[in-house]
């Protein structure tokens, strides 16, 4: 996580102290936040997320022990560290013994203290428990991708919140960058699951020699190299989620190991005589057509498809969904201003348009991607046509024709045809109503009904 995300608070009684203390955290790149009495430093703890607590206090004084305690029963992840200059080696063990992550003394070493607490940071990454707090670490450092308001993302949404409360088996498809694993973090998120490990897994990255190994764990002996028992994803993800990204390159022998785990319900560790039951939510994503794979014999297992398509949830391309690009456009800038420490900026109104007419063959990522690239590098505060890289400029997409799906309503067929039509054939309100043979009148109208009214207004339509 970047300095800039981390957030510190040192709480010491003597003010000098506490500035030298501030001073050296805040050269490393840190937030960090002063207290003097531990009851302003609990009301700080109330409203904010502290990676860490410096704490200052006299080996004579239990408060720094009782001080931590509270601030755990808000945020379980917080490290503590702390000082004294009348400590003892008694002192150390107790502070140690009470959960504390480090005892140092006075006078501060600045080089010390920054290791420490860099240590500190990587504990508290590596070993927290409480995976609700580590979802709230993560969000903190991560745009939101659901800015918008198009119908395909509140139906998604709408989704997530009526599967997410069951246990039920999901497959996300969708193009490489749309956000599969975001909505899988959702998903898991919103469960009752949501306290529990949220285990990703690459399933193009498992060789498979070690799928089983791999997804099931193996016991000391169980193969050359095998020198200690090793616990698989599923074992890591008891009682959570499992989320096997990229489902659709897994091997034919994965396929298989997988679709046994999903009907018998137990595993067996590679070179265990003992089942292990499986208590994982299963949640997948894939870039392909399995279905169209499964139904015509081809890489991917069609019993293993029907057992992961119980729910589907399909993201749509960014292309198609051109009404989200500027509120994602601002949530990200204002993102990486904050985590790059850039004064404030904004995307003129001529770059959006522009923005809402491209391919974006990398969907969302792409986007995301190429915002930081531009808060970054562009120095000033309003990013305009010409700090856009040539190459965007004959990215416009062709009109395109539109997909009818069996099962849409008449309603939603009109509402998507409104819609391309204001996207791809020109965004004019009087030659859209042209085009699609109704008035004006009645187009507005529509566009009400439909929710239609933050597609981009141009008084011509795009030029290709």
């Amino acid at each position: 996580m970047e300095p800039a995300n981390i957030h510190i608070l040192v709480l010491d009684r003597d003010a000098a102290s506490a500035r030298v203390i501030r001073d050296v955290l805040a050269k490393v790149g840190y937030r960090v936040s002063v207290a003097s009495h531990e009851t302003d430093a609990l009301n700080l703890a109330a409203g904010e997320l502290f990676n860490v607590v410096v704490k200052s206090f006299d080996a004579q004084r239990i408060d720094a022990v009782a001080l931590m305690e509270k601030v755990r029963g808000i945020t379980p992840d917080t490290q503590f560290i702390f000082l004294s200059d009348k400590g003892t080696i008694h002192t150390a063990v107790e502070a140690m013994r009470k959960g504390a992550f480090d005892y140092l003394s006075k006078p501060v070493n600045a080089a010390q203290l920054a290791e420490s607490v860099r240590k500190a940071l990587d504990h508290q990454s590596l070993v927290a428990e409480d995976q609700q707090i580590k979802q709230r670490l993560r969000r903190r450092s991560d745009p939101d991708i659901f800015a918008g308001s198009s119908a395909a993302m509140k139906g998604i949404s709408r989704l997530i919140q009526q599967i997410a409360p069951t246990d039920v088996t999901v497959l996300i498809g969708g193009e490489s960058g749309t956000g599969k694993e975001v909505v899988a973090r959702a998903i898991h998120e919103k469960s009752r699951r949501k306290a529990q490990p949220f285990i990703a897994v690459n399933c193009a990255a498992l060789p498979e020699n070690l799928i089983e190994a791999e997804l099931f764990g193996h016991v000391r002996g169980a193969f050359t190299g095998a020198v200690s028992d090793r616990k698989g994803r599923f074992q890591l993800a008891q009682g959570g989620t499992l989320f096997l990204d990229e489902i659709g390159d897994l091997s034919r022998k994965g396929q298989g190991d997988l679709l046994r785990v999903l009907e018998d319900g137990t595993y067996r560790p590679v070179g265990s005589q003992k089942l292990e039951r499986a208590n994982a939510r299963i949640i997948a994503a894939t870039n392909r057509d399995l279905e169209a794979e499964a139904v015509t014999g081809g890489t991917f297992r069609e019993d293993l498809f029907y057992r992961l398509n119980i729910v589907s949830v399909t993201m749509p391309p960014l292309r198609e969904r051109a009404e989200d690009i500027a509120p994602l456009v601002k949530s990200f800038t204002d993102h990486f201003c904050t985590k790059h420490r850039r004064r404030p900026k904004k995307f003129k109104a001529e770059v959006l348009s522009l923005f809402q007419t491209l391919r974006w063959p990398g969907n969302v990522r792409q986007l995301r991607n190429l915002v930081e690239r531009l808060v970054v590098t562009v120095p000033h505060a309003a990013i305009g046509m010409d700090d856009l890289p040539p190459a965007m400029h004959q990215g416009r997409r062709e009109p395109q024709t539109i997909a009818i799906q069996p099962g849409m309503t008449l309603a939603q067929v009109e509402a998507e045809l409104i819609r391309q039509t204001l996207l791809k054939v020109t965004s004019n309100r009087e030659e859209a109503a042209q085009a699609l043979g109704i008035s004006r009148r009645a187009l507005q109208y529509k566009i009400q009904r439909y929710r239609l009214t933050k597609l981009p207004k141009q008084t011509a339509p795009p030029t290709a």
